[in-house]
């Protein structure tokens, strides 16, 4: 999958989640589940925010049907390591680690959530 060229608004990462849950869908499809409507103001808008990510690289067109459709060209566990590592990079001088920590300390974990950090860890470990 293609590496986000820049950071995801909230407005297109709404269209990814779309893309994700879906797979693949139209711009009538993406306004419909978006704003409840399939008004041209909605469908101009969708569109707008369709060719902003596939600017970034991060959504593809199939220009082989029509209505195109359009699917996610990257998943969400990369747009997460990218979105996680750009934080660090910006608050924590490019350090994963104590972004982490500061999360894990912040984070209210009841004891099963505590465990499964743990056995990631240890996982990781024994790599």
């Amino acid at each position: 999958m293609a590496k986000p060229s820049k950071d995801v608004t909230a407005a297109e990462l709404a269209i990814l989640e779309k893309l994700w849950e879906h797979e693949r869908a139209t711009l009538k499809q993406l306004s419909k589940w978006l704003y409840g409507a399939e008004t041209p103001s909605d469908i101009a808008t969708v569109q707008k925010l369709i060719s902003r990510l596939e600017a970034k690289g991060c959504v593809a067109r199939d220009r082989d049907c029509w209505p195109h459709q359009f699917q996610a060209a990257i998943d969400r566990d990369h747009l997460i390591s990218h979105r996680l590592q750009a934080t660090a990079d910006e608050l924590c001088d490019g350090t994963m680690s104590t972004l982490l920590t500061h999360l894990v300390k912040s984070a209210k974990f009841n004891s099963r959530q505590r465990k499964r950090l743990r056995k990631i860890l240890d996982d990781l470990d024994a790599e």
